[in-house]
């Protein structure tokens, strides 16, 4: 059978999210035809076997880590455009057929992608992500250009896939793919198609997320890794409960001084570059006085 989209939903200890994941992209509205297939990384519950269960396709990956288990279900899967999906989510029942509306807006668009809404967890969680992907909206009707991406809600042809780098982790089935896909053509950022994902990630608080998860485990480790073409940094922890829990003394002392030394890198002379724009702001106002433009 030859599919128009392959869903393709990478998965480690998912047993409490995968089946409700299936059953939703099995209720899609989509006319044309379509296959999930879940990558068992490493499972050591039952996700496999309930994925097996409702019909899904299970291939198998035992290098860890998310971009070695897309690169090995993208493989394996056959459809005409490959859909980057997450176990933890799920996807409303129109999500395909404006999926597919999108690659069908133009022959130069070689991904169709969307936001993503968390649908429990913290407060913060729902206001940050419609925060984020509010300005990745406004940039695209501005620009047209698409700065972001969720994992969960990428489409793209096969023909424009170069693969997966899997000596990242974090950011590269995501900043780097998308980074691929913009050199093959046009990517269509489509913000009333949400995919609907769990906030458990989280969990850990607000320090934590912004602090660890996203400056160290995300930018810094996508930046150096892809620097020295290997994993100085690692993937982050795995979040399969809603526990909270407080990051370590040690944990936190390390991110601060990564934040910090990244604030100091954004400019050589960093002293020196603060007097420079003190001494410029002051020459404006003093030259604005002169010219009796000055409004208080």
């Amino acid at each position: 059978m030859t599919y128009r989209f392959s869903v393709v939903i990478p998965c480690f200890n998912e047993e409490a999210y995968i089946a409700e994941a299936i059953r939703s992209l099995q209720r899609q509205e989509f006319d044309g035809a379509y296959e999930i297939v879940v990558v068992d990384n490493n499972c050591t519950d039952q996700t496999a076997e309930i994925a097996r269960g409702l019909g899904a396709r299970v291939v198998t990956e035992a290098a860890p880590g998310v971009c070695n288990a897309r690169q090995a279900g993208t493989r394996a899967s056959s459809g005409e455009i490959v859909i980057s999906a997450d176990a933890d989510t799920t996807y409303p029942p129109d999500w395909l057929a404006k999926i597919d509306r999108g690659f069908r807006s133009g022959d130069d668009v070689v991904a169709v992608v969307g936001p993503c809404r968390y649908v429990d967890g913290p407060a913060w969680g729902p206001v940050f992500a419609r925060a984020l992907f509010g300005g990745v909206g406004l940039v695209y009707r501005a620009t047209g250009r698409t700065l972001y991406v969720s994992a969960t809600n990428i489409a793209f042809r096969r023909d424009q896939w170069e693969g997966y780098d899997v000596r990242l982790t974090q950011g590269g089935d995501e900043l780097d793919l998308l980074r691929k896909l913009r050199a093959r053509g046009r990517v269509v950022y489509d913000g009333g198609n949400p995919t609907l994902t769990s906030g458990r990630r989280f969990s850990r608080g607000f320090f934590y997320n912004v602090f660890v998860s996203l400056f160290l485990f995300y930018f810094a480790a996508y930046a150096l890794n892809r620097m020295f073409g290997r994993r100085v940094i690692g993937s982050a922890p795995a979040y399969r409960d809603s526990t909270v829990r407080r990051p370590s003394h040690r944990l936190r002392l390390a991110a601060a001084g990564l934040v910090a030394g990244v604030s100091l890198l954004a400019f050589q002379q960093p002293w020196a570059y603060l007097a420079g724009k003190a001494d410029t702001a002051v020459s404006y106002m003093h030259l604005r006085s002169f010219s009796g433009d000055v409004r208080w």
